[in-house]
């Protein structure tokens, strides 16, 4: 497979991940020190570990994500960095009442160094900046 196909592959298990509400395999696809920057939220989470102490309140509160479609996928690929743009559309259960997003993410995937030779590394999310859809 090529680059530019792993990181499709790594988006798209990311957004499965998060439309089965995988908490395990979508929060492993982020690493460590992953920021978000969500226009529903006052301000940047600055770390994996903030992101999922919130989504852990949430889902205390209810949250439950029912649907999340990915379309109009792009890849830039930078090196061992590549930029995933495309459009989500994504319905939620909050408090018991339900909701349905269209909304434009970016997600920046760095490519990890690999420990055996001449294997290629994992890509992981390392930042993810959601809009909504003017």
């Amino acid at each position: 497979m090529s680059d530019r196909d792993d990181v499709l592959q790594a988006a798209a298990d990311l957004v499965t991940a998060f439309a089965k509400n995988d908490r395990e395999a979508y929060f492993g696809a982020f690493s460590t020190d992953a920021s978000f920057v969500f226009y529903t939220l006052e301000q940047p989470l600055l770390s994996r570990d903030a992101y999922q102490a919130l989504w852990d309140s949430w889902r205390l509160e209810g949250f439950e994500v029912l649907r999340c479609v990915s379309s109009n996928a792009h890849v830039s690929l930078q090196g061992d960095v590549a930029i995933f743009i495309h459009d989500v559309a994504t319905e939620l259960r909050m408090q018991g009442e339900q909701s349905l997003s269209q909304e434009r993410e970016t997600i920046v995937f760095r490519r990890q160094q690999s420990t055996e030779k001449q294997q290629k590394g994992r890509w992981l999310a390392c930042h993810e900046h959601l809009s909504a859809l003017p």
